[in-house]
């Protein structure tokens, strides 16, 4: 199982804290550092402010070496389909090679108040982000000197030189996630490298990845061709003190992230990470809230990583 580094820089972070975490996850050799998409801290005063993703990785992108570079998930209401496939192509260039794509609808309705970002009804959102999946892959796959249109309800491209290329081979990774029943699934099936579900039960988790995977058969793709990823809020301690310690660092109890995240000892978060394999997942995101505590990482990296094989 591979194990990602996820943040969530809303509620409050410099750069060059996010930085400090990335430069610790490439060292003690996780697979990749993703963060979320928001402008508006979930609770909190959220000093100093957000960080733009897409800057925020553009800058790790020729700060870091090996690990992959992502998001979980960019809302497709906060950008026009055609200049975010520039900039993710833009950064997949400044990598080398290591930027994968999360994509989704948008869903935080304050946050788009706070910063002046239209926010449509469900059913617009969706539709929305279906067009700028097929805008986005459609710019990315379009042979070098060939040109790219588009003609929906929402986007219209015409003539597009559909120019800067990803660099990497096979393109970048789009990930969709959610746990839609009916179109989430066909979009991850059509779309989709990679299929995550977010915070949820083992039992969840195993019904989605079915509901993807029957996706994928009927539009005639491979299942075994998508990747199915779980993410988890992190919480680990080497006794029950610092456990505890770490669990009120992040303002949430211990019981609680128990029942709901990779939460306890090493050993035990050992024992959870393993039922989510046994449901399909590959990989795995977890969800580091406290971006001070780079000894969590250590500590991930050292007792748990390698039991996981």
């Amino acid at each position: 199982m591979e194990l990602r580094i996820f943040t969530e820089p809303q509620q409050g972070a410099t750069y060059d804290e996010l930085l400090a975490v990335a430069r610790r996850t490439e060292e003690t050799g996780f697979d990749a550092f993703f963060r979320s998409d928001h402008y508006l801290a979930m609770g909190g005063d959220g000093l100093p402010g957000p960080t733009d993703a897409w800057v925020t990785l553009a800058g790790l992108a020729r700060e870091t070496t090996r690990i992959r570079l992502g998001t979980l998930m960019t809302a497709a209401t906060f950008r026009l389909p055609g200049p975010l496939a520039i900039a993710v192509a833009q950064v997949d260039q400044m990598s080398g090679g290591r930027v994968e794509l999360g994509i989704g609808s948008g869903w935080f309705e304050a946050e788009h108040a706070a910063y002046g970002i239209p926010f449509p009804e469900l059913g617009e959102r969706f539709d929305r982000y279906e067009e700028q999946l097929a805008v986005i892959s459609g710019l990315w796959s379009t042979p070098a000197g060939e040109t790219f249109d588009f003609a929906g309800d929402h986007y219209r491209l015409a003539g597009s030189p559909a120019l800067p290329k990803p660099v990497q081979e096979g393109g970048i990774p789009i990930l969709v996630g959610g746990r839609g029943k009916r179109r989430t699934p066909r979009l991850a099936a059509r779309y989709a490298a990679e299929f995550n579900v977010p915070f949820a039960s083992v039992e969840d988790n195993a019904r989605l990845f079915s509901g993807v995977r029957q996706a994928c058969e009927e539009a005639g793709r491979d299942p075994s061709s998508i990747v199915c990823s779980s993410a988890l809020v992190l919480c680990v301690g080497r006794d029950e003190a610092e456990l505890s310690r770490r669990a009120g660092a992040i303002g949430r109890e211990v019981g609680e992230l128990r029942e709901h995240g990779a939460a306890g000892s090493p050993a035990e978060v050992v024992d959870v990470l393993g039922r989510y394999a046994e449901a399909g997942a590959t990989r795995v995101y977890l969800q580091v809230l406290d971006l001070a505590d780079l000894d969590h990482l250590d500590l991930v990296a050292a007792e748990v990583a390698p039991q996981l094989g």
